[in-house]
């Protein structure tokens, strides 16, 4: 029991981090990057094992950090060519990095833990046996406060440079105009961004930190633009998809990291039918509704075209659509009060007019 609730904790925790910085790649339109950073990343983390030769060292999160900025700086350097987009650029590079990682480990560290599948699977099962142990006292998994450090890391930099994120992330060249520093910010997030990405590594693997990182910000996207609420609705969105793919992955006996995942795209899925702001419902039912209302004013622009008190069948005559919809569209117009109907003659009401007169000065000009 207690070890069910400390995966929960971890992985709470873990996406809540994950999901910080996530809010700001997918307002920047980098949610690609995201999966380009936690493939490559695992090429610093190489590195970082050759030069200190131990896989426990802290030093391999601030080379895991350098290569992450070298991954985004390879990225931009390609697209700034103007020969490649982003997705092309992205495409060219993390398979380039991630795939020198490999080799290396296949050929140089075969007999030490470091494996491609751990890193990018991850197994959240086991995180809690790596316990903490201070002066003898057991105070629980090392990952549960790795991951809160970095969680605090996130909180206290998104508080700082809250503005400057803020304006840098929507507007740049108001951000350059105010006399903000564009780029170092922009690096100090991707700094962050692989440093999160190294801190979920072990317990969540790549595919779910990805996951993690897009999944709650894009969905948050979905129901408001206000970035403060963008924020914490992506941070509820983690903590409800870590809690409910726990419940799920126990409950059914399958890999919590995929079931977490599953929840996460489940998660979008639902807002992205029914948010009120832009959800697919209410953008069909908008479809229809503006379509209807196109359909009135062509209905009130074609009685303009004619002589006052034209006949009911004559204006019906001259528009090209099925009887049924004919009849609807005049029975809108009807009680609308835009058409009046009397003894089968057809004319624009007052308000008929003033509504054509609306359209014309606001939407057809």
């Amino acid at each position: 029991m207690i070890v069910g609730l400390e995966i929960q904790l971890i992985a709470i925790i873990t996406a809540m981090a994950c999901s910080l910085v996530g809010v700001f790649l997918i307002i920047r339109n980098m949610a690609m990057v995201s999966d380009a950073i936690t493939h490559t990343v695992l090429l610093g983390i190489v590195i970082g094992f050759f030069i200190t030769k131990n896989i426990n060292s802290p030093l391999l999160i601030i080379f895991a950090a350098i290569m992450g900025v070298i991954t985004v700086v390879a990225i931009e350097s390609l697209q700034n060519t103007k020969l490649l987009s982003t997705d092309a650029s992205t495409g060219v590079v993390f398979p380039f990095f991630f795939s020198i990682a490999i080799i290396l480990i296949s050929k140089f560290a075969g007999s030490v833990h470091l494996d491609v599948d751990a890193v990018l699977l991850g197994e959240l099962a086991f995180a809690p046996f790596n316990r903490l142990i201070l002066f003898g006292v057991d105070i629980g998994p090392i990952a549960l406060y790795t991951s809160l450090v970095m969680l605090l890391i996130n909180l206290i930099f998104i508080y700082i440079f809250y503005k400057e994120l803020q304006i840098n992330s929507f507007d740049v060249i108001l951000g350059s105009l105010l006399g903000f520093t564009p780029l170092l910010i922009h690096y100090l997030l991707m700094t962050l961004v692989s440093m999160t990405t190294v801190v979920a590594f072990e317990t969540a693997g790549s595919i779910l930190v990805i996951a993690f990182m897009v999944g709650p910000a894009i969905t948050a996207r979905l129901i408001t633009d206000d970035l403060k609420k963008i924020i914490g609705s992506s941070l509820i969105f983690s903590i409800f998809n870590a809690i409910i793919g726990y419940q799920i992955a126990y409950y059914f006996d399958v890999s919590i990291a995929g079931s977490m995942a599953v929840i996460t795209g489940l998660t979008f899925l639902v807002v992205s039918l029914f948010s009120k702001k832009s959800g697919v419902i209410v953008s069909v039912r908008n479809y229809y509704k503006q379509q209807r209302y196109y359909y009135r004013l062509i209905l009130m622009y074609q009685l303009t075209h004619h002589e006052k008190n034209i006949t009911l069948d004559d204006l019906l005559e001259h528009i090209s659509w099925d009887e049924p919809k004919k009849r609807k569209v005049l029975k809108e117009c009807i009680n609308l009060g835009w058409i009046d109907l009397q003894n089968n003659r057809v004319n624009l009401t007052k308000e008929g007019n003033e509504e054509l007169e609306y359209f014309d000065e606001h939407y057809l000009v």
